[in-house]
């Protein structure tokens, strides 16, 4: 079903509005560059400083772009179930392949609450594949093994996880749960090839927007079974993979690309621009990889 690099791509804004022509750049690049997929709406798109409508026009977008070459898989996760169903659906009926639901933030429900929310979301698109989005550092709360295992066993459209955490015993103790097929992504750059080491089927990178060829490449190695091969590029990425949360996500991510012209930088309040410092260490990076000339 879904496998390998699937970047989630930032939300491009110009004066206040959506960018649509550079999210259809932003999108062509990554498909270019052999990526096997492809994400909006997920926590580097700034999915909580949008309207609804806006969140749909960039599905719209991504999809019209991506003309079927790729797997879609949007992040229509919302802290009010509603709107959360709202967006699944919207994103069925436009065509993507699945969708991405984040843990519901900021209320820190127990588990009851987090089985009940995922089960009206699977019911709701009964034939729609659902992966759940996992992270704690933004939610405030975790969805435990047993809990993906029971939604597993009572919904077949819940289909996977992205894995946004440093626990990696987190991993093994899923897979115990659900069964090795299930299929799980890795959502912290740096920790793509432990995680594929332990089952994981890819990865959902933000560096990918950066160096796409380089993403799908390793994930690839790591799915054939070249754990070498894919760990030299594991460390060539290192660097690339960390600056990515120098600052907060999506905020390194844009910069850099501004400088590659791909897109303006600009983000929503509270968003802002980073640190002298960082645009530093930033560029630096950013010439390391050849993203930008030393003129940049």
């Amino acid at each position: 079903m879904f496998r390998g690099s699937i970047p989630p791509l930032p939300t491009p804004f110009r004066r206040g509005h959506i960018d649509e022509e550079a999210l259809r750049g932003l999108v062509e690049r990554v498909i270019q560059g052999g990526s096997h997929g492809l994400s909006v709406g997920g926590t580097t798109g700034e999915p909580g400083t949008q309207t609804l409508e806006e969140r749909k026009r960039v599905m719209e977008v991504a999809l019209e772009q991506a003309a079927g070459r790729v797997p879609v898989i949007p992040g229509t996760g919302a802290l009010r179930l509603e709107e959360t169903l709202e967006l699944t659906r919207f994103a069925q009926e436009a065509g993507a392949q699945g969708a991405m639901v984040i843990v519901p933030y900021y209320l820190k429900p127990n588990q009851e609450g987090l089985y009940r929310y995922f089960a009206e979301v699977a019911k709701a698109v009964p034939d729609f594949p659902i992966l759940i989005y996992n992270i704690p550092g933004r939610a405030g709360v975790e969805i435990a093994p047993r809990t993906v295992a029971r939604l597993r066993r009572d919904f077949p459209n819940i289909v996977g996880l992205k894995h946004s955490s440093r626990d990696l015993e987190y991993l093994s103790q899923l897979f115990q749960e659900v069964g090795e097929d299930f299929l799980v992504f890795c959502g912290l750059e740096s920790l793509t090839l432990p995680m594929m080491s332990l089952g994981a089927v890819g990865t959902i990178a933000a560096t990918a927007n950066w160096l796409p060829k380089e993403v799908a490449r390793l994930t690839e190695l790591a799915l054939a079974g070249d754990f070498r091969g894919a760990r030299e590029l594991h460390y060539h990425l290192l660097e690339a993979n960390e600056a990515i949360f120098w600052d907060t996500n999506p905020i390194p991510l844009k910069t850099v690309l501004s400088w590659m012209g791909l897109l303006e930088k600009e983000w929503r309040l509270p968003l802002g621009p980073t640190t002298p410092e960082v645009e530093e260490r930033l560029r630096a990076m950013a010439r390391r990889y050849r993203l930008i000339g030393e003129e940049a």
